[in-house]
């Protein structure tokens, strides 16, 4: 086999290959056997037919066409590893000629990686935010949970902002009633403002019994984005009472025996929850920092694959529903052309930071084991709340383990030049990443920490915390 490579552009390259006709006869071989078994001829048995009789009767042609068929990803992959190719997704091939029992010669052009500088890895130098809990930090996580347990009261006075009522809705277009747009006895907390637009104006004033009618948009159905007349009635009327902030109060919401000792817990909490976040920045930074330094062209196809795929999860979430998509762009405050060019913006930042890594852990030498992989799989299968066997079942099954180990092998490329770089916080202080537990740096260079997962925004004993069911 002959085979030159000729460069297209920085990421494309078109190789041509010629093969001499006898590197491709045991394809040749296997062509007549696969046809042989396919095709009936009277008195011969299915597998048994003589080549003579396929030429005759299929003809040589199609035996070829099925050789070169069998024996073209072979050569085509022998030929890119001859000239140290590091292919990018599926070529584009051409026969551009074919002597029967002279040679084969074809043309196969396809993206590669492209080269990439790296710069210095060993300290690289990010700012995070600091990490100090304040007494206001305390006071809003102790907010929250007086939120949970407080109860609804029954009061005789017109709606107000934050009160709990019971509601009846009535949707009409043009006096006919929307399908699926009426209900009674709705909980409905005023102010959230998630419900119907216009609602909280219309009914904060009202009292139990009172009726009032606003226009607002259809939400669904056939009259979505129609405007329709909107009745609604209050039923009752209920303001939530939260408990006083003492001893009491610790023992009902936390396995704590005074107040004191909860806040201290919170401030605990709170802290290995802010040193997360920045483990977070952190890797977040570095990477940026990486992604400013270095420079190359990204191939058209991976950048293409990526915004496909984004799209793709969009449009799927909604149904795949064009006039779904046009009302979640608008809600957004987005037209089409500035959601194609936003995905766009971030395919080509994920895929270059795809390549970086790539080349991180090519000049590092990072290798992957099965240990490494099994606890990867059990993360992600927490994420996606699914049994890690059945998780990594659906990996294989759809083919994307590859992608899985490709995705571990550049988290723990990041982790590395992570862990060498120097972090400092606002305030000048050294941040010490090693500080964190092994399952929080893992979770870090998943890219799936968020603040709380680590320590937990609150007790872990706390029950539902509403103290009437109506709410």
């Amino acid at each position: 086999m002959k085979s030159t490579v000729e460069n297209l552009s920085p990421t494309r390259v078109r190789l041509a290959v010629e093969v001499p006709f006898e590197e491709l006869e045991s394809n040749v071989a296997a062509a007549y056997k696969k046809i042989g078994s396919q095709v009936k001829i009277p008195g011969f048995r299915p597998g048994k037919v003589p080549a003579r009789i396929i030429d005759q009767r299929v003809g040589r042609s199609a035996v070829l066409e099925e050789a070169v068929n069998e024996a073209l990803p072979r050569v085509y992959s022998e030929a890119a590893r001859e000239h140290e190719l590091r292919p990018l997704g599926q070529p584009d091939i051409d026969v551009t000629k074919l002597d029967d029992g002279q040679s084969l010669s074809f043309t196969a052009e396809v993206d590669v990686r492209p080269e990439i500088t790296l710069p210095e890895l060993e300290g690289l130098a990010v700012t995070v935010d600091d990490a100090v809990v304040t007494d206001t930090d305390i006071d809003e996580q102790l907010a929250t949970l007086r939120d949970r347990f407080g109860t609804l009261k029954g009061v005789d006075r017109p709606v107000q902002t934050g009160d709990f009522v019971s509601l009846d809705l009535l949707a009409e277009v043009d006096g006919t009633e929307v399908e699926g747009g009426s209900t009674k006895g709705l909980s409905y907390e005023v102010g959230k403002a998630d419900l119907v637009d216009g609602l909280d104006d219309a009914i904060v004033g009202k009292s139990a019994g009172d009726t009032a009618t606003f226009t607002s948009p259809i939400q669904q159905g056939d009259d979505a984005g129609t405007d329709g007349q909107i009745t609604v009635t209050v039923n009752s009327v209920k303001e939530k009472e939260l408990p006083a902030v003492d001893d009491d109060f610790a023992q009902l919401a936390s396995e704590f025996d005074t107040i004191d000792a909860l806040r201290e817990d919170l401030r605990i909490r709170l802290g290995r929850a802010k040193a997360l976040e920045q483990g977070t920045q952190a890797r977040d930074r570095v990477l940026e920092k990486l992604l400013e330094t270095i420079e190359f062209p990204v191939p058209e196809s991976a950048l293409q694959a990526e915004i496909d795929y984004r799209e793709h999860e969009v449009v799927h979430s909604l149904g795949h529903d064009d006039d779904l998509l046009d009302r979640y762009l608008s809600l957004q405050g987005q037209t089409r052309d500035e959601f194609a060019a936003e995905l766009r913006e971030g395919a080509e930042k994920s895929v270059r930071a795809q390549f970086v890594l790539d080349a991180i852990a090519d000049k590092t030498q990072v290798q992957i084991g099965d240990g490494e992989l099994t606890e990867y799989l059990v993360r992600q299968a927490a994420r996606y709340q699914m049994a890690p066997q059945e998780f990594a079942n659906q990996v294989v099954q759809g083919g994307n383990l590859p992608a899985l180990v490709a995705d571990v092998r550049r988290n723990k490329a990041l982790a590395g030049v992570l862990e060498s770089a120097v972090i400092t916080d606002q305030s000048g202080n050294t941040v010490d990443l090693s500080a964190l537990s092994p399952g929080a740096m893992a979770e870090i260079v998943d890219g799936d920490a968020e603040a709380g997962d680590e320590a937990g925004d609150e007790p872990e004993e706390l029950g539902d915390g509403h103290g009437d069911d109506d709410h």
